[in-house]
């Protein structure tokens, strides 16, 4: 795995955010949250609507809300959409959720979203690298994960590990939502080539039937660890 910083680093600055108060600790950002989803051509219209309206059933599930607001301060979120080298749209720009509703308003705009791009190959290294360079536009927050999801490895321009090398993804975790098919060669990519920083992990979509499920649980997942008592993917650090 790249980039794996002293869990004990991580752990004093989450100390150090319960120290500074119990108003002040409300008020600071404690994660800054970038989804990006797969729309390349691998993924046909049925699939991609089984992935936006997937990730609104799980930004809505009653255990994800309890997530994104239980914790020390709010968190930051932004969604985006991406397939070729320069085919990366915003669907949700940075906002921060502080409550059930701002979460329904999120989920509905995903709804409605209309497909950006269809027709472009994966050019996983340019995701990656428009993501860190949006990292520097979100709001000053304690940790900054990014979630990328995807059917396919990397087939178009530089791969991830170039990506790690030329932008910047210090103190950015990286995980991801893999989503196969006949066999589980997806998610040993992810594990191999596309997920960086501490603690970072695979969630498993068999297919993108699972979809909605596989993001509830990865969302928990990450939004649990966050909760004061832990860092990001604590429990996947040996």
């Amino acid at each position: 795995m790249v980039g794996r910083r002293p869990l004990r680093a991580l752990g004093a600055a989450l100390c150090a955010l319960a120290g500074a108060g119990t108003a002040h600790g409300q008020e600071q950002c404690r994660l800054a949250l970038q989804l990006g989803l797969d729309v390349s051509a691998s993924v046909d219209q049925a699939e991609y609507r089984l992935q936006v309206d997937g990730l609104a059933s799980a930004l809505l599930n009653p255990t994800v809300v309890e997530a994104f607001l239980t914790g020390p301060g709010p968190v930051a979120l932004s969604i985006f959409e991406w397939s070729g080298r320069f085919q990366q749209d915003v669907l949700i720009d940075w906002v921060m959720i502080d409550s059930e509703a701002d979460l329904l308003e999120v989920a509905e705009a995903v709804s409605r979203s209309t497909r950006g791009h269809q027709d472009f190959p994966t050019a996983l290294g340019y995701a990656l690298g428009f993501a860190a360079t949006r990292f520097r536009e979100a709001p000053a927050c304690l940790f900054q994960t990014l979630d990328i999801s995807g059917d396919g490895q990397n087939n178009d321009g530089f791969p991830p590990v170039a990506a790690y090398e030329h932008f910047p993804f210090d103190g950015i975790t990286v995980n991801g939502l893999a989503i196969g098919g006949a066999s589980r060669e997806i998610e040993d990519y992810y594990l191999a080539e596309v997920i960086h920083g501490p603690g970072a992990f695979v969630e498993f979509a068999a297919t993108h039937m699972d979809f909605a499920e596989t993001m509830r649980r990865k969302l928990e997942r990450e939004l649990r660890s966050m909760i004061l008592g832990g860092a990001p993917g604590a429990e996947d650090v040996f």
